[in-house]
């Protein structure tokens, strides 16, 4: 009996670090630790700045995130505050970005690798929709799509590819969305797979894609634009 109560508590002490050295962002080990920029010390995030030297301007970015974007390329652009414009955003484990779609504009499928993404549409409509992992069947590559509309809010789990579509031909959208991490990272997945420096070999792509081989080539090609500012 003292045995088996003994793996049990092994058991569940272990389940609880492994769920600690999964999550996002570290909990913050005291009220805030602004990040020194100028620090040689290199570590997973940021040094603190000596608490001493912290003013309110290490919490504040005037950002205009009331005013409109011009989307680029694919009809939109990503304006995101995280830790690089607000320092004291360290350890705290958020981020916000706005997210501006000219008509019939979208924020192609992308992950996110280190965050949840929660989004709300504040003017225009969405088509919205996110794929799951490579999981046993029935769920495997499952996709899940929805159409927002002014005020609606969607959730993207952490790590799974997902996008953005403005379905109207004549009105922009416009949305907020914050996300769990004080750098939540972007891969956008054509750019990643079609435009990565150097290119990965048109062998590699053309089997995994299953075409051929100046297909892929033209891909590579064409420019890849990033549409995060």
């Amino acid at each position: 009996m003292a045995s088996s109560s003994s793996f049990l508590l092994i058991a569940a002490l272990l389940a609880l670090v492994s769920w600690q050295a999964t999550a996002s962002d570290p909990s913050p080990l005291q009220d805030f630790c602004v990040a020194d920029m100028n620090s040689p010390v290199r570590v997973n995030g940021f040094v603190c700045k000596n608490p001493l030297e912290v003013n309110a301007d290490d919490f504040f970015k005037a950002a205009n995130l009331d005013k409109p974007r011009v989307p680029n390329k694919v009809g939109s652009n990503v304006t995101l505050i995280n830790v690089m414009q607000i320092a004291g955003l360290n350890t705290l484990g958020i981020s916000i970005a706005r997210i501006d779609y000219g008509p019939l504009g979208q924020n192609p499928p992308h992950t996110h690798p280190r965050a949840t993404e929660i989004l709300t549409v504040l003017e225009g409509t969405l088509y919205v929709g996110f794929v799951t992992s490579n999981q046993p069947a029935p769920n495997r590559n499952k996709f899940l799509s929805k159409v927002l509309n002014k005020g609606d809010v969607f959730v993207f789990p952490v790590g799974l590819i997902h996008f953005q579509f403005n379905p109207s031909p004549h009105q922009p959208a416009v949305a907020i969305a914050a996300l769990s991490s004080q750098n939540p990272g972007a891969i956008t997945i054509a750019n990643a797979v079609f435009g990565s420096d150097p290119p990965i070999s048109d062998d590699v792509l053309a089997k995994a894609f299953q075409v051929e081989k100046n297909t892929i080539d033209y891909l590579q090609a064409q420019f890849w634009e990033n549409n995060h500012y």
